[in-house]
């Protein structure tokens, strides 16, 4: 490769998370040759069919847009060894590379990571390490390879995850971190100074798709891991509980007693205080037992309806201690 020169470009990638990366990539001094998104699908409540951000980005910006149904198809192989590619980049694209659009690009491709890998490969590191309590994270430029965010490392940077801070905060400063990392590392890559490091395979966690089902609330669970959930699963599939027949989502909660003995308790047996009982039920203050400790909901949403501050809340469905939230719908 002659130092210096532009690099020609194409671009993998599909949600806001890409954007960024889509972005600097525009304003640096190497050549679009072309973006390749997912087809459009139906999103949001409606269930309208829409563009992905990063199509948006990529009509407004003028660049040719390959939206393949199945990256096997013979055409969308041929348009993509048309856009003559030195160089392919990845971000959140969110399908499995084939081997032969792994072999086009005659410098390969690199992807950015939303986690330090080798921990958290895999489709939501960052929802997935905030639910598991992780005090850090970060963003890591890999080669990839055909096993799942398994390639050699080229860049790691850090970012420490606040006590209450939820998945769409941190996955947006995430996002603008990894375009500028991203950035940085096209340019050793040019200079010839980008090292590869491999991962340890042994340190490895995975961190699936998030489904709806990631949400149910186990009051069993301890305060501070019920916290996480909540936070992690925010904005999307959120943690939900319900009350009665109603169901509830938990969209802000803190810990308002990690550990101490639940009120109304005396340990294991009949008189234990059930975990998801209401032990505090007015005003701004909506406290639950769980597993260890309380959990405090601040705001919280019935299905179809506005979201609510306790407050809010409790005015249009009074609680009392001793209410129980339940995992699955109960009859009262």
């Amino acid at each position: 490769m002659v130092a210096g020169r532009a690099l020609r470009i194409v671009f993998f990638g599909t949600p806001e998370f890409a954007v960024p990366t889509l972005d600097a990539l525009l304003r640096s001094r190497h050549q679009l040759a072309g973006v390749v998104t997912q087809p459009d699908r139906p999103r949001g409540r409606g269930q309208r069919v829409s563009v992905s951000p990063v199509k948006q980005r990529a009509l407004d910006a003028g660049l040719p847009i390959l939206q393949p149904d199945r990256l096997r198809d013979d055409a969308f192989l041929d348009s993509l060894a048309a856009l003559g590619a030195d160089l392919g980049v990845v971000a959140a694209y969110g399908k499995i590379l084939t081997d032969r659009v792994l072999a086009m690009p005659p410098l390969g491709l690199i992807n950015v990571h939303a986690s330090l890998l080798p921990r958290y490969r895999g489709a939501a590191p960052v929802h997935r390490a905030i639910i598991a309590g992780e005090i850090e994270t970060g963003i890591t430029i890999m080669r990839v390879v055909k096993a799942l965010d398994a390639g050699p490392m080229l860049a790691v940077a850090t970012r420490p995850i606040g006590a209450d801070e939820t998945s769409d905060r941190v996955e947006r400063d995430l996002a603008a971190l990894g375009a500028d990392l991203l950035v940085g590392t096209l340019g050793d890559l040019d200079a010839g100074r980008a090292t590869e490091t491999p991962q340890n395979d042994a340190e490895a966690t995975y961190a699936p798709r998030l489904t709806k089902d990631d949400g149910i609330v186990d009051w069993s669970w301890p305060a501070g891991r019920l916290h996480n959930l909540v936070r992690g699963l925010h904005p999307w599939p959120h943690a939900f509980t319900f009350l009665g027949e109603r169901r509830v989502i938990l969209r802000r909660t803190a810990v308002s007693d990690p550990a101490s003995p639940i009120p109304g308790a005396s340990g294991s047996g009949r008189g234990q205080t059930p975990p998801g009982t209401v032990l505090e039920g007015h005003g701004d203050a909506l406290v639950v037992a769980t597993g260890a400790g309380t959990l405090s909901l601040l705001e919280v949403q019935l299905e179809g309806k506005r979201p609510m501050t306790a407050r809010d809340f409790q005015t249009g469905h009074p609680l009392s201690p001793g209410d129980q939230f339940a995992a699955s719908p109960q009859a009262r």
